[in-house]
């Protein structure tokens, strides 16, 4: 038994009541609920001191706070998280939402994949009225040349192209001293491996070779094939690229300051933020829909904000890329939740169906 499941059974039902009304009411409004509010709403009739009682206790368990000494109760993210995991109804994808996101992201065999997850985002974000990101994919096609490019003497561009056309550039500082001959044997080196195998296994296969013909290599050009290596490297610098939309639906005018500057703190996280992957805690986690509320990122730490992200996978059910919303911590999430999760099985058809 999870301790959400324990702490669930040990409540009888009113308190699991008063505590679901609570919650949903406060996800609805943002405002304190009293107990005279909800002696109208709950299903047994009893009185305001009852339901206060009850809310202490719930209080007592950490799943309710109070704000001001005579302000009603809000849920803490311990009751938010105990809300999500136990007592959440997960609404199913109503018309009107599947048919905006259709219609937002248009036709999309027009672009490509880039201009794809552009309009997942905006998407996302129009749909939903919150801040929406979307994890871009790395190019998984076979290489097919790799050129080192010098721009000056602290400069240097690696240039890729992939056996189906696409191809990506990097910015990189080369090592000082580098020669038109060291960068000729540095991409003679790579090419005689790179053909036919795709950016990461060059990159597990070039770290081996170097190590072994290091003696053979001149000395800049060793540094030269390190440097270029590490630029596509894991991570924020390689080719996975963050996409953030609708910021501006996080900065009503209806905000109250101490929440304005919770978000702004959140943006600059965000573009702070080095390891976008990890960020996302994808890696080990598989597929489905995740909610992280409040500190339970350690992103989100500051900011309070909540993450409802979900990974796409390509055609071979490998995943590649995530979609999600941002939001304050009153997302309404059982609505959110199945938005993402037909945003994030959408994007993945139409990858597949691209390659």
């Amino acid at each position: 038994m999870t301790e959400t499941q324990e702490v669930l059974s040990q409540m009888n039902d009113r308190s699991r009541e008063v505590f679901r009304r609570v919650v949903e009411s406060y996800l609805e409004t943002g405002d304190p609920v009293g107990s005279r509010t909800l002696t109208r709403a709950l299903t047994e009739k009893v009185s305001a001191a009852t339901i206060r009682n009850v809310m202490q206790d719930l209080e007592f368990l950490g799943l309710l706070d109070s704000p001001h000494v005579s302000a009603g109760r809000i849920p803490t993210q311990l009751g938010l998280r105990m809300f999500v995991d136990g007592l959440l109804e997960v609404r199913d994808l109503n018309d009107t939402d599947r048919e905006m996101i259709d219609a937002t992201m248009g036709r999309p065999e027009g672009s490509d994949v880039g201009g794809l997850l552009d309009k997942v985002g905006s998407a996302l974000s129009g749909v939903t009225q919150g801040a929406s990101l979307v994890l871009t994919p790395k190019h998984e096609a076979p290489l097919k040349h790799v050129e080192f490019v010098s721009l000056g003497h602290d400069r240097a561009l690696v240039v890729i192209v992939f056996a189906d056309g696409h191809v990506e550039n990097r910015l990189f500082t080369p090592p000082p001293g580098i020669t038109p001959s060291a960068l000729r044997e540095a991409a003679n080196f790579v090419n005689a491996m790179a053909e036919g195998r795709t950016l990461s296994e060059l990159q597990s296969v070039m770290k081996q070779q170097i190590d072994l013909h290091r003696q053979e290599l001149d000395s800049l050009a060793t540094q030269l094939i390190a440097a270029g290596v590490a630029v596509w490297g894991e991570g924020s610098d390689a080719s996975e690229r963050l996409i953030v939309r609708g910021r501006a639906n996080l900065l009503g005018d209806d905000s109250a300051e101490e929440e304005l500057e919770r978000i702004r703190q959140l943006f600059d996280d965000l573009e702070r933020k080095r390891d976008i992957a990890d960020f996302l805690e994808l890696a080990d986690q598989g597929d489905g829909v995740r909610i992280f509320i409040g500190s339970e990122n350690k992103l989100f730490s500051l900011s309070g904000s909540s993450l409802v992200v979900s990974p796409y996978m390509n055609a071979d059910r490998k995943i590649i890329g995530a979609v999600g919303v941002i939001g304050p911590t009153r997302l309404n999430y059982g609505r959110i939740v199945p938005i993402v999760d037909y945003t994030a099985q959408l994007v993945g058809k139409m990858i597949s169906d691209r390659s």
